[in-house]
């Protein structure tokens, strides 16, 4: 009987390893998406159903709730972040790369009512993790804002990348509770004004 040579058995015990990984991040997006639909008191069974695994897998990921709220607010914040500098890249205008980075900005405001509340419970309280959203996606946004200003050669505009984010959160204040709002509406009307040059909004 032939055994495998030492080159081979690297392979064999890592193919397993990413599985955790992945296991997790399944969760976090099945958790994801059933707060949108049930809010974070969703039960615990249709989190695990979602994401394809038993109760005890979640568990075993996220012991208590306010930990697994945590970590899909985390992990929300992380891909918003992430997709900035992707969508520079692959968007044919620094200006279409903000207006859309924006509307997944504003649909992660809109859908992550209810967190906050169960965040309480948990040591990383509403304070650090609001530091933690202001330090990841400011720099995002401003990145975007200044390649969107250097190619439409717009004057600097007084509003800032901070400024831009608050004035775009609390445009959607209110708008997951009335179908009838639309907060993206007002969100681009708001990135249409930033951009314009200092001379059109003085007119």
């Amino acid at each position: 009987m032939s055994h495998p040579g030492p080159e081979q058995q690297p392979a064999a015990r890592a193919r397993p390893a990413g599985r955790p990984r992945r296991s997790q991040e399944d969760l976090l997006q099945a958790a994801a998406a059933v707060f949108v639909t049930s809010g974070v008191d969703a039960p615990v069974r249709e989190i695990a159903a979602k994401a394809g695994v038993g109760v005890g897998t979640l568990y075993r990921h996220f012991p208590t709730r306010a930990e697994l709220v945590v970590a899909v607010y985390r992990h929300q914040v992380e891909a918003c972040a992430e997709a900035g500098p992707r969508l520079l890249a692959e968007s044919p205008t620094p200006e279409v790369a903000l207006r859309a980075w924006v509307a997944l900005f504003v649909d992660f405001l809109v859908t992550k009512h209810g967190l906050a509340g169960a965040l309480h419970a948990d040591d990383a309280g509403p304070d650090a993790l609001h530091r933690y959203f202001v330090d990841r996606l400011v720099p995002v946004c401003g990145s975007l804002l200044d390649a969107a200003r250097a190619e439409l050669g717009a004057s600097a505009s007084p509003a800032d990348a901070y400024t831009v984010l608050k004035g775009v959160g609390n445009l959607c204040i209110g708008a997951a509770a009335d179908p009838r709002y639309d907060a993206d509406e007002l969100v681009q009307l708001l990135i249409s004004g930033v951009l314009a040059p200092v001379g059109d909004r003085n007119a």
